[in-house]
């Protein structure tokens, strides 16, 4: 091997080495309540990168989504796995993620995106972050906070929606968005109506929002996450394809969206 060759892959292998992923569970505020998210980084990385606010489904912040941020902080962001619930507020049951999420998903959105707003706040202060550089994910209820936080005018690179549902009481409020949007779509999902995905396509043109829509085919609800199962026709499954795909579809948006 030429030296040259050598010394880089020598560079290479001990940059590796010096790699720490760094997680942190961090508490903060949304008014008088508590919130309790999760920060990942790579501490090798020097200055200020892009922040990633990943946003969970209706069960609460779980596992899944600090995996997920860790996965982003692998990326080379600083990822914040924020909190919409509360402190302790973990569902324990699909009926009890349905009512918890219900006061969120009603007709005033109001609580949901101001939710959001805080965990993307948190976000921004960590010296890690570039507060000029900042994007959003979300999986399934996470999706629509994602798009609900926004079409609040958020400063907001980009939005990412897995699976998400896609309605707003407030349409118009697209007219707000000041970034770019990705929407990851089950192409057979139920709970997400053709006529909600509609609906969502015009809202969109309407705003002349830089927006895409990826549809996986075979794909249900909650295809991302393993945990959802394998059986289809319950209308949430687990979707191996859908998930690498919709990954490497986040990656080159995000990569899109922060190139200088």
């Amino acid at each position: 091997m030429k030296p040259f060759l050598l010394a880089l892959l020598m560079a290479m292998v001990a940059q590796s080495a010096q790699a720490k992923l760094v997680t942190k569970t961090v508490e903060y505020r949304q008014g008088d309540t508590l919130l309790e998210g999760y920060l990942a980084y790579d501490d090798s990385i020097k200055g200020k990168r892009p922040g990633v606010l990943v946003i969970h489904e209706w069960t609460g912040l779980g596992p899944y989504e600090k995996k997920r941020a860790e996965q982003l902080a692998t990326l080379g962001y600083v990822a914040f796995a924020a909190d919409i619930y509360g402190k302790g507020v973990r569902p324990a049951t699909p009926e009890l993620a349905a009512t918890e999420a219900g006061k969120y998903r009603g007709a005033d959105r109001g609580l949901l995106r101001a939710r959001a707003a805080a965990g993307l706040a948190q976000l921004a202060s960590f010296p890690e972050a570039d507060p000029e550089r900042l994007a959003v994910i979300g999986y399934c209820f996470g999706g629509t906070a994602a798009l609900e936080l926004a079409r609040s005018g958020a400063n907001l690179r980009g939005t990412v929606s897995f699976h998400g549902g896609l309605d707003t009481p407030i349409p118009a409020d697209a007219l707000k968005i000041r970034g770019k949007v990705l929407v990851l779509h089950g192409a057979d999902d139920t709970y997400v109506p053709p006529a909600q995905v509609a609906t969502f396509q015009q809202e969109m043109r309407l705003a002349k929002v830089d927006w895409q829509m990826i549809y996986y085919g075979g794909a249900v609800h909650s295809f991302s996450n393993p945990k959802s199962g394998n059986d289809a026709t319950k209308g949430l499954a687990y979707h191996e394809k859908a998930d690498r795909r919709s990954w490497e579809a986040m990656k080159q948006f995000l990569h899109e969206i922060f190139a200088r």
